[in-house]
């Protein structure tokens, strides 16, 4: 029987245990079991209805200026505690450079949309838009265009690769609007999400029903969606396709927002010759986005168009970087590159890489070998960072 305990909910003011056993969540280093996650027993329409009618009007309470100092007071509180954090993300196979662009990060959007609303909103609740509109001759009825906060809920649901900034992006400027929000992480990497939660819900700093947390599945969450909600997604294109297109979502106009995964690519200009200052900052921009949360980042660069009298070139010298990063547990000061968030994502990538092989050919790497330091890369979701060199009339790479 696993020992590894349940991860808890946060609805209606209150921490949820769920009422199964809920599914194994590993160590994406060392393959051990962190936790649990089931969100079974969770009152879906009820955290609605708490974060309509006990999250709302309190933030809908306090003026602009007010709300953007609360989140910089929580900046500032989860800055203090982000070795706590650090510590859990290296379970997620991220090395301390790894944590601090997710953690750091997020505590960085905190305070940059505090000081936005700050210098940038006006200090009562109500934002004018635009300027008086003459409505009657002689100037005895005008209008003015306003915006107030939305009378629902902002429901996200997060990527498993950014834990701590996914959510933090999404709860600042729905938090700022007067907006209160019920956070749902990725599995795979929730045990970061839910510490990041508790440490918001400890610090006491933001009123009650302003953010909620839902672990593991949304059950009928979304059934329950009104024309004031509002859904973030970030996840892959096809989740989101589907999630768009739900019954409610459509039936209710509820707004929907995707960032899905994306073919972002670098090009080579012809001029940038080997030898330069720009084909060299080229080929170790590409090393980085590969290795950076081995290769996790949705911003990462999927693709490099090099001109054809550089292909070899940009391929030897890449290679020579890929070369020298260290893999293995980011516990160790000479790893540069940790694992995959799980041995379910490492065998995702795989069965991708095989299809994308179909169209190429290898120039660095071996998808099913990769020798790792202080770590067993059959337990631990390792891979290699690979670089393919693609057939030039290959439509399947772009797609």
């Amino acid at each position: 029987m696993s020992t590894a305990k349940p991860l808890r909910s946060y609805v209606a003011g209150k921490w949820h245990l769920p009422t199964d056993d809920g599914a194994p969540l590993h160590d994406a280093v060392t393959g051990d079991e962190v936790a649990r996650i089931s969100s079974a027993g969770v009152d879906f329409a009820g955290a609605l209805d708490y974060g309509r009618t006990v999250g709302g009007p309190a933030l809908r309470e306090l003026t602009f200026h007010q709300r953007a100092a609360l989140l910089k007071a929580l900046a500032s509180r989860l800055r203090e505690h982000r070795d706590e954090l650090y510590a859990l993300s290296m379970r997620t196979g991220a090395t301390l450079a790894d944590s601090k662009f997710d953690i750091d990060g997020g505590i960085g959007v905190l305070f940059s949309f505090a000081s936005k609303g700050k210098r940038e909103l006006p200090s009562g609740g109500v934002l004018l838009d635009g300027g008086l509109e003459p409505l009657g001759k002689g100037g005895t009825f005008l209008g003015q265009h306003i915006a107030t906060p939305l009378r629902g809920v902002a429901v996200q649901i997060n990527a498993f690769n950014f834990p701590v900034w996914g959510p933090l992006e999404k709860f600042a400027p729905a938090f700022l609007a007067g907006v209160s929000s019920i956070i749902k992480p990725a599995s795979q990497t929730a045990y970061l999400t839910a510490k990041l939660v508790e440490l918001i819900v400890e610090s006491e700093l933001i009123p009650p029903g302003s953010v909620q947390f839902i672990c593991g599945g949304v059950g009928d969450l979304l059934d329950h969606l009104t024309g004031q909600d509002l859904v973030a997604f970030t996840g892959s294109a096809s989740t989101a396709a589907r999630l768009r297109a739900h019954p409610t979502i459509v039936r209710n106009s509820v707004r929907f927002n995707a960032e899905a995964d994306s073919l972002n690519c670098s090009i080579l200009g012809p001029d940038a010759k080997p030898g330069s200052v720009e084909f060299d900052l080229y080929v170790k921009q590409l090393v980085t986005e590969m290795t950076v949360k081995a290769g996790q980042k949705c911003t990462a660069i999927r693709r490099a168009f090099v001109p054809a009298e550089s292909l070899s070139a940009v391929a030897e010298s890449a290679s020579a970087r890929l070369a020298k990063v260290v893999v293995g547990n980011p516990a160790n000061e000479r790893v540069r590159m940790g694992a995959l968030a799980s041995i379910e994502q490492r065998e995702e990538v795989r069965r991708s890489l095989k299809a994308l092989l179909d169209n190429g050919s290898v120039v660095f790497g071996d998808p099913e070998h990769i020798d790792v330091v202080d770590a067993d890369a059959r337990r631990g979701a390792f891979i290699s960072p690979i670089l393919l060199r693609a057939d030039a009339d290959a439509a399947q790479p772009h797609e």
